[in-house]
Parts: C-alpha cells; sequence; structure tokens
C-alpha cells in the first residue's frame, strides 16, 4: 500500500467528478446523500475541498440532517497558517456523520484569544478545541528550552479549562529540523531536532496527565515521510506548516478524535476466513492445507493480520466471524492448526454458513446487541465487499489490497477503531460478549423469565463515581447512544467539577452474573434543585444487560437516596436522538407520571417519592465498589 494520503482503504469511485456535479442540481436532502457517498470514496485534497464548498451550500440542511444530528463547534488556535486545514476538518468529520461549526482564531493571538473574555474565541464557545502551534514557532527562538515550552503549552491547557466546558485537542510538533549531528542526534539534545523528539515525549506524559488529546503529526509524518507533510519554500512563502496535499489526511484524523470524543468509532471487526485470516479455502484445501504461519511468505502475511486482530481485541475490539463455510471446517482451523494465533475463545460471536454475508451481518449485530454501524467487515473478496456496501451502508468495509501483508496496514490506517484510551474493562469485552450469549443460552433453556434471573444469580453492585470509576463513567458516557436518556457529553474534567458540587448525586453500577463480570454498565447524573426535586441529568445502560431488571433496580436505588437528600420527586427528561428511540417509553415504564411534551420530540416525567413503591427484582444490591475476583457458581 502506499501512504496515508491516497486514503486507499476507501473505495475509489471511477465517476467521482460525474456524481459531484449531478449531486450539485439536487435538492439539499439528495444532494447530501451524494455527498456522503463521495467523501466515504477514495478522495485527494483537491477533490476535498471542492466537497468541502460543496457541501457548505447546504450547511443550513446538513448540520441538523446527519445520524449524528448535533455540531461540534470546533475552535483552531494556532500560530502559522491553518485556513487551508478546515475542508479536510470538515469533511472528515463528514464521513462520520458528524457536522463541525469552525472558529479559526486570529493568527499567532491563540494567547490572546484564551486570556481575553471579549474575544471572538469566548463568543464562540466551543465544544472542542484544536491547539496547533509550528515547530518555528515552539523551538526555533535561541535559548528556548523543552521545559519552558511545555510550561507555555500546558498553560494554554489551563485557560481553556478554565473558560470553557471543552474537550482539548493538542497538535504535536513536527520534525521538521535538520540533524547537526547525524544518526545519533539524540546525544546533543540541544540541537532543536532533538529537542521536538524530546517535547512530543514531554506532550505524550503530561497529556494523559490532564485528559488532553493529542492529535499525533509526528506519527503521520513518520509514516508517510516529512516531506510529504512539510515543505520549507511553501513555509517561508504563506507558513503553511502542514502541506496543503496533506490537509485531507489532517483533517480525517481531526474527524476521528471528534468521532471517539461522540462515541461514533466502531466497536467490532468482523472477519471473513478464506484468503482472509489464512491462505486457500479450508473446505477445499483441508486443514493441512491452507497457507498459514512460517516458511511461507503468503502465510506469514496471514498470521501478521491474525496478530494485529488479536491485538485490537486485547485493547477491547469485539472480533466477530462471518465466512460461507461449512462450520465444522471453519471451526478445525481455530481448534487444530498449530499455527494459528486465533483461537475459538478470541471470537465473541463466530457464524460460518452458506447464508448472504448481509443476512449474516445482521445476526451478528443482533447477537451482540450493538448496531450495524459498530461493524467493520474485512473480506478479501470485492464482491462480498461491494453487496455489503449496497445492502449495509451502516456497515464499514475496507478495500483490502490484494496483498494481504498490508491488511493490517489497510485496518490501521482507516482508524475505525479510534479510541482516546483504554480502560481495563476494554481488555475483557470479548469475555463479556461471549459471556453474554452463554446468557442467551441460558434463557433458551428455562420456561420462564423469573426463573431466568434467578438462575443467573445477579449482584449489581453500585457506588458513587471517584477517580478510580471515572475513566470508565466517562468513556460510558461518550460513547453510548441506545439506552442514552439525553445523550448529554461531559469531559473528565466536567464530570470531577461534577463530583465536587454537594447538589450532585454521580452513581455508576456493575453487575456480576454467575457468568462473569459484566462490569460498569450503567451511569446516572441528578442534581437536587431549589424545589427539593432531583433532576436526572444523564441515565445511560449498556444495551448487553437489558431485559434484567436493571433499570428497575437502579431507580430503587436512586429513589432512596433521593428520599434520603429530602426529595420529594424525580424528574426525568427524554432527548430523542437517532439512536436511543429504545428508551422512549422507559420513564412510562418505570411509573414516572408525564409532565410535558415539545415540539421536538423532547418530554419530562415525574415521579412522586411518596407514592413510590420499590419494585421487586432478581438480584442482590450491593453498595460499594468491589471489584470482581471470585466464582459466583458458589456464591449462593
Amino acid at each position: 500500500m502506499a501512504n496515508s494520503t491516497h486514503f486507499e482503504w476507501l473505495p475509489e469511485k471511477i465517476d467521482w467528478n460525474t456524481t459531484f456535479e449531478t449531486a450539485r442540481t439536487l435538492n439539499s436532502r439528495e444532494a447530501l446523500r451524494f455527498y456522503l457517498e463521495l467523501a466515504s470514496s477514495r478522495v485527494d485534497f483537491i477533490q476535498t475541498a471542492r466537497l468541502d464548498r460543496a457541501v457548505q451550500r447546504i450547511a443550513e440542511y446538513a448540520r441538523t440532517a446527519l445520524s449524528d444530528p448535533r455540531p461540534v463547534r470546533l475552535a483552531i488556535l494556532g500560530s502559522s497558517t491553518l485556513s487551508h486545514l478546515i475542508p479536510g476538518i470538515r469533511i472528515g468529520a463528514l464521513r462520520r456523520e458528524i457536522w463541525v461549526d469552525v472558529y479559526e482564531g486570529s493568527y499567532g493571538m491563540y494567547r490572546q484569544e484564551l486570556q481575553d473574555p471579549a474575544s471572538g474565541l469566548h463568543a464562540f464557545r466551543p465544544d472542542v478545541l484544536l491547539i496547533c502551534l509550528d515547530a518555528q514557532h515552539l523551538l526555533g527562538a535561541e535559548g528556548t528550552t523543552v521545559a519552558g515550552v511545555l510550561s507555555g503549552i500546558r498553560t494554554c491547557w489551563q485557560l481553556a479549562k478554565q473558560a470553557f466546558p471543552c474537550s482539548i485537542l493538542q497538535q504535536t510538533v513536527l520534525p521538521i529540523f535538520h540533524p547537526v549531528l547525524g544518526n545519533n542526534e539524540h546525544r546533543y539534545p540541544q540541537s532543536t531536532l532533538a529537542m521536538s523528539w524530546s517535547l512530543n515525549q514531554e506532550l505524550r506524559r503530561a497529556s494523559a496527565s490532564e485528559g488532553v488529546h493529542l492529535l499525533s503529526v509526528d506519527m503521520l509524518s513518520a509514516v508517510d515521510g516529512s516531506a510529504e507533510w512539510y515543505d520549507e519554500a511553501l513555509w517561508h512563502r504563506s507558513k503553511q506548516e502542514i502541506h496543503p496535499r496533506v490537509s485531507h489526511v489532517y483533517g480525517d484524523h481531526v474527524g476521528r478524535i471528534l468521532a471517539a470524543l461522540r462515541g461514533r468509532s466502531y466497536k467490532c471487526l468482523v472477519l471473513d476466513l478464506d484468503n482472509t485470516l489464512w491462505g486457500g479455502v479450508i473446505g477445499d484445501d483441508g486443514l493441512s492445507g491452507i497457507r498459514l504461519g512460517q516458511g511461507s511468505a503468503l502465510g506469514e502475511a496471514h498470521l501478521a493480520f491474525q496478530k494485529y486482530a488479536l491485538a485490537l481485541s486485547h485493547r477491547g475490539v469485539i472480533l466477530a466471524v462471518c465466512s460461507k463455510n461449512d462450520a465444522a471446517n471453519a471451526l478445525e482451523a481455530f481448534e487444530r492448526h498449530p499455527e494459528m494465533i486465533l483461537r475459538r475463545k478470541d471470537i465473541a460471536c463466530f457464524v460460518a454458513n452458506w447464508e448472504d454475508k448481509a443476512t449474516n451481518l445482521r445476526a451478528i449485530a443482533k447477537a451482540l446487541n450493538i448496531g450495524l454501524d459498530s461493524l467493520v467487515f474485512a473480506d478479501d473478496n470485492a464482491f462480498e465487499r461491494n453487496l455489503i456496501r449496497r445492502e449495509l451502508p451502516q456497515v464499514a468495509v475496507p478495500e483490502l489490497p490484494e496483498d494481504p501483508s498490508f491488511y493490517a496496514t489497510c485496518i490501521a490506517s482507516a482508524g475505525y477503531f479510534e479510541s482516546l484510551g483504554a480502560t481495563a474493562e476494554d481488555q475483557q469485552r470479548t469475555a463479556q460478549y461471549k459471556a453474554n450469549a452463554e446468557r442467551e443460552l441460558l434463557r433458551d433453556s428455562v420456561t420462564d423469565i423469573e426463573t431466568y434471573l434467578r438462575e443467573l444469580k445477579m449482584e449489581l453492585h453500585w457506588a458513587q463515581v471517584d477517580s478510580i470509576s471515572l475513566p470508565r463513567v466517562v468513556q460510558l458516557i461518550n460513547k453510548t447512544n441506545q439506552f442514552n436518556l439525553t445523550t448529554r457529553r461531559y469531559t473528565a474534567q466536567e464530570v470531577s467539577a461534577m463530583m465536587l458540587d454537594s447538589r450532585n448525586l454521580l452513581l455508576h453500577f456493575r453487575l456480576v452474573d454467575r457468568y462473569g463480570d459484566n462490569g460498569i454498565i450503567s451511569v446516572v447524573i441528578g442534581q437536587m434543585d431549589d424545589e427539593n426535586d432531583l433532576l436526572l441529568d444523564t441515565w445511560l445502560m449498556s444495551c448487553r444487560v437489558l431485559g434484567r431488571q436493571v433499570e428497575a433496580a437502579t431507580l430503587n436505588i436512586v429513589s432512596n437516596l433521593a428520599r434520603d437528600r429530602g426529595a420529594r420527586s424525580i424528574v426525568g427528561d427524554y432527548h430523542p436522538t437517532a439512536k436511543n428511540g429504545m428508551v422512549r417509553a422507559h420513564y412510562k415504564n418505570l411509573g414516572f407520571a408525564h409532565v410535558e411534551e415539545h415540539p421536538d420530540g423532547s418530554s419530562r416525567w415525574k415521579l412522586d417519592l411518596a407514592r413510590f413503591i420499590e419494585a421487586q427484582v432478581c438480584m442482590q444490591i450491593i453498595e460499594g465498589q468491589h471489584e470482581y475476583k471470585r466464582d459466583l457458581q458458589s456464591a449462593y
């Protein structure tokens, strides 16, 4: 594969220009559909700029018509020319069905805009702030030190945190300087090139501790070559540090981070088998005939792809199999082939039959209880890829190259699984989904739901949100879309600030049963108002535990805590989105009275605590945060 500037994981659209011109003649609704298709094809920076100009003409319609109807207010501050980056950012976000309204700060005035309450930045009030400081500005002056530069950047972070409830993205430093020592430049730490390396290391340490997210342009330029990203003549002429020819790549990576902030990264990698995980067709070639492992260049290439898939699994990506195959033959490779890296235990959902793959992908999404828009489908067969693109446009389908040596490169370059961090629970994701499948088997073996729930031997552990649970709580707040009553998103800093306010109630819930620990599966945030009502700001839950009385048990806990605080009632709001229709009747089903309805479909509900009677639930309720380390089979 070539470098990332070619977007080779996206399908090539031969009639791109014709489609573009056609779209410009259509009404906004139809045009947007075409523009989304064009944005999701292989484009260069010129096409990206053309597409952005066209999309901006239908901005009034498009900004609320995407699957994520909440535009992102993105402010960009920097010390160099940045205007040429904006089209790539907007299209990079559009590719993920997110609309971005952009504020570009005045050239070089980033510190002043942060400090001045009357600045355009303060009037804009960004959701996300991108700080782009060029290497010459940071390190080019005589007597500069890494510590001094880092201190200045951290001051900007603090000013932003004090002024706005926003997420902060910090661009790393492009290593643009020439070596003065050579291959052992690191032994001359006062050189500007060595300082740029050191500064990036310090930025990674500091950002991790301060909840700032990085846009790692140093990594990108290392992949593509620094000459692709930086041109000295262009810098001297127009102070453009990031070259326009990679502006669409830059923008796509900003789009990935925005998607991760919005909980719109993909969750599951669905793998074909024959000629994808191994070379050959196991049904024809047999177990000994497939090419996999050492001694064969092709076999080693497939093995490398398996290693990458397993690495994704270890950090929380769900793995599934979708293969046209006899199930026994397909499983034999996982169970008996000595070179297989992936084993059956690593696959959360295994589907091998002769049904069409669109049907099987629907079945996989249903079995895992995730949306089709959470799936990435990796298949070597162009026919199958095009079928899924046509039948299931919500599914991401990377254009795998002919050479399997580059399968992992293709998936990694596409950034489907962009994440802002990994929690301990992410690393248990496959085990949790497999355990869920075992629960479904138990459900099928009993005659009534109450027996099924009792047999699960559930424990619901609840606790106040604290520094230990904070990363997982923030992750759930920003990635849960379906069972989420208001879909409000908060940064770690905002949640931490809520924790300090005694009027607030911040709870997390962990469900444990005979099959294992589901991890933290629900978050409730409420605040006491002046009328002694507990207003529920956030109520979200993982869909993996639907139908297990967690909602009723949660309300039992919240109602008791509300009474302890002197509340007369609990008030909850429902704000509809494209994905949370499943909880439209949530408060009604729990006994809340309907208070008001708004034209946009949002509603308010109230529960009178004087009349509320706790529901009977088939689980133990345990206060306190406990790490699950025991076998629940013997716990009762």
